[in-house]
Parts: structure tokens; sequence; C-alpha cells
């Protein structure tokens, strides 16, 4: 299974956002700039986590983004199924739309919601603070020092 794009920068916004200080702003544009991604959808991301309660927006002049949340209490299993539009492994996880002939006779659905299961189980045992207990590394690395040349 691959996450979407959109729930990998979730991700990604989350922990840079954990690596300031809580009483900190940052901006899209300075992630953005940091991961290399397009900053139109990352604005999108960051609309979604506010909307979701997990990043607080301040508008105005000097205004930014922080985490709306203390980072232990951001579960990343629920963030995954929150972000993903789809974790159907399989069209036969559809069954108003499954064309295929095997859906409803078929061993190989449930092993595989079995493992999507298990996936998920493990996503749900971390939180965003268990992501980000090497801040020192993580901080050197999106914020690295201008060079002296």
């Amino acid at each position: 299974m691959q996450l979407t794009s959109y729930t990998d920068y979730s991700l990604r916004v989350l922990i840079y956002l954990n690596t300031i200080p809580r009483t900190d702003l940052s901006s899209v544009k300075k992630i953005s700039e940091t991961y290399r991604i397009s900053y139109n959808h990352l604005t999108k991301v960051v609309h979604e986590l506010a909307k979701l309660g997990l990043v607080e927006s301040i508008k105005g002049r000097n205004g930014g983004i922080r985490l709306a949340k203390d980072p232990a209490d951001i579960n990343i299993g629920w963030v995954v199924r929150q972000t993903e539009d789809n974790l159907s492994l399989v069209e036969c996880f559809d069954e108003t739309n499954s064309a295929c002939v095997l859906t409803g006779h078929c061993r190989l659905r449930g092993v595989l919601k079995e493992a999507l299961n298990a996936y998920l189980t493990v996503l749900d045992s971390y939180t965003l603070e268990d992501l980000t207990t090497n801040q020192s590394i993580l901080k050197q690395l999106l914020r690295p020092q201008p060079s002296s040349e």
C-alpha cells in the first residue's frame, strides 16, 4: 500500500511544526520551500489540517501556522484515516462498485482486510511525539544553516 502525497505532506507538515516552539509561527511558504513541494498543494493540505483541528492558522500580517494540539495527542493512524481518500486496497473492498466475479467468494479480500487492519493498528500505536523524538537532527535537516561562501 502506498500513501497518497496528500497524506505524506500532511505528516511532513505536522513533523515540521513540531520542531518549532509551540509559541512560534511558521508559514506554508517556508514549509513548501524546505520540503521542495508545491506551495499550492501544501496550502490545501494545511487548510485541511486546520479543519481537522491539528493546525492553528493565524491570519494577518504577522500570521502563520502552528500545531493546535500537543504532539502526544496527534495519533498517526487517525491522521492517515482522515487524509487518505480511499483505503480500499482492491476493487472488491467496495461491494457496490466491484465488478470482480469472485466478490463474495474470494478469500483474498479477507486476507487483505486483515493486512490493512494490521497496518492501521501499527500506525495507531504512534503519535506525532513518537515521530519527532530526534528533535535536534530534525531541526538541522529542516532548517539548514546558510553556507559561509
